[in-house]
């Protein structure tokens, strides 16, 4: 979703005509993604209540609010030819010297990430991205390098699975929250509230 970049700025309307700023991720489970979050939060990264715990898809796009009804029926097409696919996440990595970023790794299901992230970046999503895509969870961002070093020491142990049942789009509110607006399950397109 949801690079940290653009997390932290700008001020979107929040009606249905006007700029929105829009991201599309694989939300990390409970409990894995709210003890990461608590993690982020611990190595005083200011936006670690801003963010859940997400692998991005679409990292922050601005869309006009009266496209968002194509955007949605783009993300319920590439959702419904999908299947669901297992991650595994294990240790940390970095994109230092490049990006002071220290993220949690994925050791299965970066294929399978890659796949529906070209296909979301598709269509009306289409775009070129500044960096080469790279599925990661992030728990440090923009921090002191002291404190970077303790973020990549402290994960490198860090294990988890769970099974990705689908993705969500994100809308970054006037407040600088980024929260999840509408889930689509693959298989069907949709979540529960779609």
């Amino acid at each position: 979703m949801v690079t940290d970049q653009a997390a932290s700025g700008g001020s979107e309307g929040s009606g249905a005509g006007g700029a929105r700023m829009i991201g599309v991720a694989i939300p990390i489970p409970d409990p894995y993604g709210s003890a990461l979050q608590s993690k982020r939060a611990s190595f005083g990264d200011p936006l670690a209540d801003a963010i859940p715990t997400h692998i991005t898809l679409l990292p922050p796009t601005e869309v006009d609010g009266e496209a968002l009804g194509v955007v949605e029926k783009h993300l319920r097409r590439v959702a419904r030819t999908e299947r669901p696919f297992r991650i595994r996440l294990h240790g940390s990595g970095t994109f230092r010297p490049v990006s002071p970023v220290v993220f949690v790794s994925l050791a299965e299901g970066i294929g399978d990430c890659e796949r529906v992230q070209s296909r979301v970046l598709s269509g009306p999503l289409s775009r070129t991205l500044p960096f080469p895509y790279h599925p990661h969870v992030t728990i440090a961002h923009h921090l002191a390098d002291e404190v970077l070093d303790r973020a990549f020491k402290d994960l490198a142990g860090y294990r988890a699975e769970f099974e990705v049942w689908g993705f969500s789009l994100y809308e970054h509110g006037d407040d600088g929250v980024w929260r999840r607006q509408r889930d689509f399950v693959f298989g069907s397109g949709s979540g529960p509230d779609t």
